[in-house]
């Protein structure tokens, strides 16, 4: 019987062992996992009616592959859509909120008079936006930032008041190095297909209104009811297979018929397995690889990460009341602005289900490529910034009751541009190792259904 070895036990390493098991495959697994716990960056912290994420919150509604593990786990009904219609999000503008207007999606506006009235954007800032209903589709193939395509076109004023600012708080990255294939791929095929981002967005919501799948009845995040670490429970108590936390690997050796594998406890020996999938971040793969393919080792390495952290605060309602709708879903911080946040979310607006009735969670997030090196300011000095932050734009000075702290060292991959083609490097140069297989964040896209479908795509390739 062959045996498989996953080394990595966040939502790719767990995705995949369910799905090596699901195949039905006359195969065993070991899955490795050097922390104490399973999950990775989907950490759920539920505690006296509280549900605080200190990682992703949801996944991207738009991707299939989110709802597909959900729903083979048995969580359908668990399913909790993002309060879209209720809240909306805001930009922080000279030190103030200022919402975007209705029929935004990401960039794009799709409703003509809320985006007419919109202060986020100048007359002529409008009228460079509306030059993409007729700029030629741009025929060269190759990859370019998020920045330059945004510029081409919808114009600078989108770029730094709408795009640049939601897209890189999804990402933790600088649009001007992000590469687009990579991250907003389907940017790239409207433009090709429509020739223009508006009527093609237009025209895919009408498509989907037609299909009967209506743009009120879900949001443009999904999560789950007990939160996204309801999904590493329901992984983790459907696999049958030997799961080994605690357990970090050392050494990674190619053999005649497979691979060993040296594992840092005192007194362990060597793992001997058939085929094995690297669920871990790029550099960690490096290092187990050094030996087994220099190159590949070596490419792996260049990948870039950047450090982030979450700070989740709980407040009485009391001390909320006054910010009123001025909150809105959360808001995202532009570069030029001062303000030391990368995005802020106000957790139980955005999600049902994430507090009890008297309290509101609200969560910063600090770091990344814009300001790393504050992810590793002490706690104390960490909570007393993003106090400082609130109490400026939602002019929120109570202190809260609880707090919560996760830091993300290297915790983001970057994806910068000409990602794709060094990535298909990386896989050619990886097949040259018969039974090595890549999976997770690093590669194809960073989200859930991204680190799902590339561990299914592992899968793939050891049972077929």
């Amino acid at each position: 019987m062959k045996h498989v070895t996953i080394i990595g036990g966040g939502i790719t390493g767990l995705a995949a062992a369910y799905y090596l098991q699901k195949s039905g495959a006359d195969i065993r697994y070991t899955l490795l996992e050097r922390a104490s716990r399973l999950g990775g960056k989907i950490a759920t912290v539920k505690e006296n009616g509280f549900v605080v994420e200190g990682g992703p919150d949801s996944f991207i509604s738009q991707k299939p592959h989110g709802f597909q593990i959900c729903r083979d786990l048995g969580l359908g009904e668990e399913l909790l859509p993002s309060n879209d219609v209720t809240y909306k999000t805001k930009l922080v503008r000279d030190g103030r909120l200022v919402p975007y207007p209705e029929g935004f999606r990401l960039a794009v506006p799709t409703k003509l008079w809320p985006f007419v009235k919109s202060p986020l954007i100048s007359p002529l800032g409008k009228l460079r936006m509306g030059v993409d209903l007729v700029l030629p589709a741009r025929r060269d193939t190759s990859d370019e930032s998020l920045a330059q395509f945004i510029r081409r076109r919808l114009g600078s004023e989108a770029l730094e008041n709408i795009a640049g600012p939601i897209m890189s708080g999804i990402f933790v990255a600088d649009p001007d190095r992000m590469s687009v294939l990579s991250t907003f791929p389907m940017f790239v095929e409207l433009e090709r297909k429509y020739g223009s981002l508006t009527l093609g967005i237009i025209r895919a919501r009408r498509a989907a209104a037609k299909a009967g799948r209506s743009a009120s009845s879900t949001g443009v995040f999904t999560s789950l009811k007990r939160g996204m670490g309801s999904l590493i429970e329901a992984l983790t108590a459907s696999l049958a297979g030997q799961v080994r936390t605690g357990c970090a690997v050392s050494a990674l050796r190619r053999c005649a018929d497979g691979f060993e594998i040296d594992l840092a406890q005192r007194g362990a020996s060597p793992l001997r397995t058939d085929e094995v999938i690297l669920a871990v971040p790029a550099f960690a793969a490096a290092s187990l690889l050094k030996d087994v393919h220099p190159e590949l080792a070596g490419r792996l390495s260049r990948v870039r990460y950047v450090s982030s952290a979450t700070v989740s605060f709980v407040y009485p309602q009391e001390a909320m009341g006054h910010v009123a709708e001025g909150g809105g879903f959360g808001f995202v911080v532009p570069r030029r602005e001062s303000c030391r946040l990368l995005a802020f979310t106000w957790s139980s607006r955005k999600f049902d289900y994430r507090a009890p009735m008297e309290y509101h969670v609200v969560r910063a997030f600090v770091g990344g490529s814009r300001h790393e090196e504050l992810a590793d300011l002490p706690d104390v000095d960490l909570v007393t910034l993003v106090r400082e932050e609130l109490a400026d734009i939602l002019g929120i000075d109570a202190p809260p009751v609880r707090h919560w702290i996760f830091r993300w060292p290297d915790g983001n991959p970057q994806f910068d541009v000409g990602h794709l083609d060094r990535v298909g490097e990386m896989e050619k140069l990886a097949a040259e190792v018969p039974g090595l297989h890549l999976a997770g964040s690093a590669y194809r896209g960073v989200g859930i259904p991204d680190c799902v479908k590339s561990a299914q795509a592992a899968v793939k390739k050891i049972v077929h």
